[in-house]
């Protein structure tokens, strides 16, 4: 294992050692390194740029164990070039990776806290990094308390794991679509719904919340509403992010640029424009 090349826009090679498909149009694709070099250890809401030999590159939130860096997990929606051409990705297929980069989630300083984790459809998978390291260091929070919203039931992501994740006593898990099909008897409405009943004490608790733009509004609200300060609440504001260092401008957002000073955000200091057209 060598150390990370110091130039932050060199990809180091790395295989495909499995690809899953979560549902009609996202995957999951698991990454080892291919020639003995590996990227630093990343902290749970980075992201890695991926890219694809002659097609492009993506930024992507990595979505695995921090504990097992040398297990890159990314999951993903084909809806570009770039992303189809991962999705057709096979076993021991190469690509490019660039990371870690941004910031992350904060665990160390939310130790002792309660915690409330808010996802919607794939926002999830930016969040998982997040409760591997809760569940492995489970003594060091208070109450930890999920809440995840999906279109339907065919659309959830990790639906394995959910599951296991329910049936712990130390985990609180609740999960709820937009539209009830198939043989779904749960909760129906959006995430936000959820939010004013969720078993959580709003003046010892933290928020992390990740999905569309629109839930996350609306999410901040409902939790505000609850009593949670904005200084309280984290958002992975992961969007228009090209060159992953700072150069390119496509992510400016007021005086940030997501890349560098995001994804992971604390809400306070991005409240006066979070939300407003075209900032």
């Amino acid at each position: 294992m060598n150390d990370f090349h110091t130039d932050p826009m060199f990809p180091l090679l790395y295989s495909v050692r499995q690809r899953v498909r979560e549902n009609d149009d996202t995957f999951t694709l698991e990454l080892e390194p291919s020639a003995g070099e590996m990227l630093p250890a990343f902290q749970a809401g980075q992201f890695n740029m991926l890219y694809v030999y002659g097609v492009g590159e993506i930024p992507i939130s990595v979505s695995g164990d921090p504990s097992k860096p040398y297990r890159l997990i990314h999951t993903t929606r084909a809806v570009g070039s770039v992303t189809r051409s991962m999705a057709d990705l096979r076993e021991n297929d190469r690509l490019g990776v660039r990371g870690p980069f941004g910031s992350h989630w904060p665990m160390e300083s939310v130790t002792g806290s309660d915690l409330v984790l808010v996802g919607g459809g794939i926002g999830l998978a930016p969040l998982r990094p997040a409760i591997y390291h809760i569940m492995a260091n489970r003594e060091k929070f208070g109450r930890v308390v999920l809440l995840y919203g999906a279109r339907t039931q065919e659309d959830m992501l990790y639906r394995r794991e959910l599951e296991q994740w329910r049936s712990r006593f130390d985990l609180e898990v609740y999960v709820t679509v937009d539209r009830a099909t198939g043989s779904w008897h749960g909760a129906v409405g959006v995430v936000t719904t959820m939010i004013p009943h969720a078993p959580f004490d709003p003046l010892d608790s933290v928020a992390f919340v990740c999905g569309p733009e629109v839930m996350m509004r609306f999410t901040v609200q409902a939790l505000q509403r609850r009593g949670v300060t904005a200084d309280r609440i984290y958002l992975s504001m992961e969007r228009n992010m090209k060159c992953g260092a700072g150069f390119c401008g496509h992510c400016q957002f007021g005086p940030f640029f997501i890349c560098r000073d995001g994804p992971v955000m604390r809400f306070d200091q991005i409240q006066d424009f979070f939300g407003k057209w075209e900032v």
